[in-house]
């Protein structure tokens, strides 16, 4: 599960078209992220730490603190704008860490993402963001994105069915997520995972690490156990790798853009099954949401992208942890979208579709996946295929399809309408 250390050439290779190397941390347990960071301060003092503390959010504030291994260089209040960690995170983190790309140059950083923040979001502003009118990659690379496990709370948090606002560490007052969710996308979007510390007594850390694998499968993994960390091998690990690819898509994203979204693993590694479920057909309304709850009342995590016959132009994103499922719209599929949105496609999703095109279903299919402990990959197939429409209402089309009832009926609207994410 875990990688060589990184060869030397990619620390000179990083620095040889005079961009600041960026390193991101996130995680949930923020003394395990923020240990992580210290260590890689201690190995490189010139290191720059970019850290945003929530102590006062409630009050309207939080606290921006850049230090490096003499001491705090910049500590100031920040005023939440539009009452709105995420647009506050947005408006601050990219001008600051290009201000200080530009202001002491030679020096590489570290972003520490507060707790709630998923870096997918981060990523997604960074590559497309302008600082002074000029592309915050001109200044930065971003080297990789590195999620910060704690051993000791990963199975609860996984498992948790609390969300952000019951907890008070919502991002918004609209903001409705899961701690579950929270997590496993934190785990799911990063090039790096540190599995840190000891795990809890119902688990041990051979479990935790096939578990992260089936969860991010494109991850490195490295695990850290001891009680003294060697901070110069875990910098040699984790700077310098350039294992963030920008184009690669979001997670969810990744099951029509041609990319791997899970591996199937039937057989249980300490427990560990991940299941994939895969076909052309679609979906009967009726059948699916008579099952929601069934087929993933066993499951620690599923995801993925699905199609209803009832509303065959819509590519549905499929995410289920700590007990809920939320679907929503990831847009038209392409057999169904006018030429603007073929032209406005990734070149990766427009390959993807020509690669596996079929004559009657166009790129619409259905790829999801399931991971949990002890699950039953044949019965979660049985159930799921008992769901697909047979051959006579194969014959009915899409007329008589969108005909069916629907319990989904305006959950999933059209680009340009209203967004809609129902809970399950």
């Amino acid at each position: 599960m875990s990688s060589p250390l990184a060869p030397d050439h990619l620390d000179a290779a990083a620095r040889t078209d005079g961009r600041a190397s960026v390193t991101v941390l996130t995680g949930f347990w923020p003394a395990a992220s923020y240990a992580v960071a210290r260590a890689l301060l201690a190995d490189d003092p010139s290191l720059l730490l970019v850290r945003h503390e929530l102590t006062d959010l409630r009050a309207g504030v939080l606290r921006r603190v850049v230090r490096d291994g003499a001491g705090i260089v910049e500590d100031e209040m920040i005023a939440l704008a539009h009452g709105c960690l995420s647009s506050t995170l947005r408006e601050d983190v990219l001008p600051t860490l290009t201000r200080l790309a530009r202001t002491r140059p030679g020096r590489d950083l570290v972003l520490l993402l507060p707790e709630t923040v998923e870096p997918e979001a981060v990523a997604e502003v960074c590559a497309h963001h302008l600082v002074d009118g000029a592309p915050v990659t001109d200044r930065l690379h971003f080297d990789s994105y590195v999620t910060v496990v704690d051993a000791a709370y990963l199975l609860d948090g996984l498992a948790s069915p609390d969300d952000l606002a019951t907890l008070g560490i919502q991002a918004a007052d609209d903001d409705h997520r899961g701690l579950a969710d929270v997590i496993a996308r934190q785990i799911e979007y990063a090039d790096t995972l540190v599995l840190w510390g000891a795990p809890g007594d119902s688990s041990d850390s051979g479990q935790l690490s096939v578990l992260l694998h089936r969860l991010a499968p494109w991850a490195v993994q490295l695990p850290v156990t001891e009680p003294y960390v060697d901070a110069g091998a875990l910098t040699r690990r984790l700077r310098h790798t350039d294992r963030h690819r920008p184009e690669t898509p979001g997670v969810l994203a990744r099951g029509i853009e041609g990319h791997l979204l899970g591996v199937p693993e039937p057989q249980p590694d300490h427990g560990v099954v991940s299941a994939v479920f895969r076909a052309r057909r679609p979906f009967h309304p009726g059948r699916l949401h008579e099952v929601l709850t069934a087929v993933n009342a066993p499951v620690l995590r599923s995801r993925g992208v699905c199609w209803l016959a009832s509303q065959p132009q819509i590519a549905i994103g499929w995410e289920f942890a700590g007990g809920g499922l939320t679907l929503g719209t990831l847009g038209r599929w392409l057999v169904d979208a006018p030429d603007e949105d073929w032209a406005e496609a990734s070149d990766q999703r427009r390959l993807a579709a020509a690669l596996d095109w079929d004559p009657y279903y166009g790129d619409r299919h259905n790829y999801l996946v399931f991971v949990g402990f002890d699950l039953d990959p044949v019965d979660i197939h049985r159930t799921l295929a008992r769901c697909l429409l047979t051959d006579a209402e194969l014959a009915d089309g899409e007329a008589g399809w969108r005909g069916y009832p629907d319990p989904f009926a305006g959950c999933f609207p059209a680009p340009g309408s209203a967004p809609s994410t129902p809970d399950t």
